[in-house]
């Protein structure tokens, strides 16, 4: 089990219990009797570690596309609402601590009329999440997705997350420039850095790659580094899906 989703036995029992228990609407789908409860997460877990193809999995369990396409798409809208209490909020973040931040593109397919997904500085289409994690590389928190055309600076503007925080704490990229984070200085229209502003931004990059080896192991989950393929209308949902297992399972 572990190679295939990430999780061992007893956690996914766990994850199913949670599963279980969780509040669903009326209008939420049922996973498929011939799985059951444990093979439909184990299924759905698998497809977001590894992003393999729905008749890749079924085939592997002897059963059809159509089948494992139900598991996934009944369990994914519960994942959130099942680890909910592992996901940190941004009022949960210490305003007195010092946080590193950064966005990164969670890649989709190009879909045809969803120009908003596009990023130009990625050559790409995706949604964007803002991380966030302490200055000795622990995670701290992820934002909800934004489309992938927007900045850095409109995504974390759009969470809310300095709003309750004194940016000086916060060390970002070039990209935050403007919100008195400490950030690396930006070289000047036809001319250069000082000198001391060069080894300034040596320093902060070299706190800055803590928070990129944060989101390189977020990204761990496949699904959030390729190309989504399921309807771009699922997308959100299984974002907000991984975030709660990643937390779920560094708790």
């Amino acid at each position: 089990m572990y190679h295939t989703t990430g999780f061992d036995r007893e956690e996914i029992i766990d994850l199913c219990i949670r599963i279980n228990s969780a509040e669903r609407g009326t209008a939420a789908r049922s996973w498929p009797p011939c799985l059951g409860l444990f093979k439909s997460v184990a299924v759905t877990l698998t497809y977001m570690r590894h992003n393999r193809t729905q008749a890749e999995i079924g085939e592997s369990l002897g059963t059809s596309q159509p089948t494992i396409s139900r598991a996934i798409s009944a369990i994914t809208p519960l994942i959130p609402e099942a680890t909910r209490e592992f996901v940190p909020t941004a009022d949960d973040l210490d305003p007195d601590a010092q946080y590193i931040l950064d966005g990164t593109l969670l890649p989709c397919w190009s879909w045809a009329g969803s120009k908003e997904l596009y990023s130009g500085k990625h050559k790409t289409t995706g949604m964007n999440v803002q991380v966030a994690c302490t200055i000795h590389g622990k995670l701290a928190w992820i934002s909800d997705p934004v489309d992938g055309s927007h900045h850095d600076n409109y995504c974390q503007e759009e969470s809310g997350i300095l709003l309750t925080m004194d940016p000086k704490n916060w060390i970002g990229d070039k990209g935050y420039i403007g919100n008195d984070m400490i950030t690396p200085y930006r070289k000047p229209p036809g001319g250069e850095l000082l000198d001391w502003q060069k080894e300034f931004n040596t320093e902060v990059n070299k706190i800055r790659w803590m928070i990129e080896q944060v989101i390189s192991h977020f990204k761990n989950w496949t699904i959030m580094h390729t190309d989504y393929r399921r309807p771009l209308n699922t997308f959100t949902a299984t974002i907000s899906a991984v975030i709660g297992l990643h937390f779920y399972r560094t708790a």
